[in-house]
């Protein structure tokens, strides 16, 4: 009973305060991002690690980044150390690492936390669009359309590369 009314409660706070994805702010190093600049694009939201066995995706999310930014799609790479201390660095060596080593240009986000009871809104936001499931691991994806609305979840096993993420990717822009 106590848990349904925390996801009730939750549910409420998120459509009261949350309507879209363009109402959450993040940090980037010493910045704010918010998402309102992301209004009119298509954006790839991937929880992202770098010691993690699919850390290499991060040179898919560049590639798919790069080839459909001039069409208005973002990859946007929140970095999270909730996996067994997969993220053990400071914010600013966590991008430096996804640049050097796997080129990433796109936006990399401050560390937060998107699992458990001190989840960052926007991921309390994100998991209540879907199933309302936990994030299970690293890079898991989420596909929003130009308007802000979600497309579909992916799970980490999902490839920035797989047909079925560039169709939705392609449909979106």
């Amino acid at each position: 009973m106590k848990k349904i009314l925390s996801l009730i409660l939750v549910s409420f706070a998120l459509n009261t305060f949350a309507a879209s994805l363009y109402d959450f702010s993040l940090k980037k190093t010493n910045e704010d991002y918010n998402l309102k600049e992301l209004k009119g694009k298509s954006v790839l939201i991937v929880n992202i690690a770098t010691k993690c066995g699919y850390t290499g995706q991060l040179e898919g999310l560049e590639k798919v980044y790069a080839k459909y930014k001039d069409q208005g799609f973002v990859v946007l790479g929140i970095p999270s150390n909730d996996f067994g201390g997969q993220t053990p660095e400071e914010n600013k060596e966590v991008k430096k690492f996804c640049k050097l080593k796997y080129g990433a240009n796109f936006p990399i986000t401050n560390k937060i936390v998107v699992k458990g009871d001190g989840k960052d809104p926007l991921y309390k936001y994100l998991i209540g669009l879907t199933d309302n499931k936990e994030i299970e691991w690293n890079f898991t994806k989420f596909l929003f359309d130009k308007t802000g609305k979600l497309v579909k979840r992916y799970r980490s096993s999902v490839t920035p590369e797989s047909d079925d993420l560039i169709k939705d990717i392609k449909n979106t822009l």
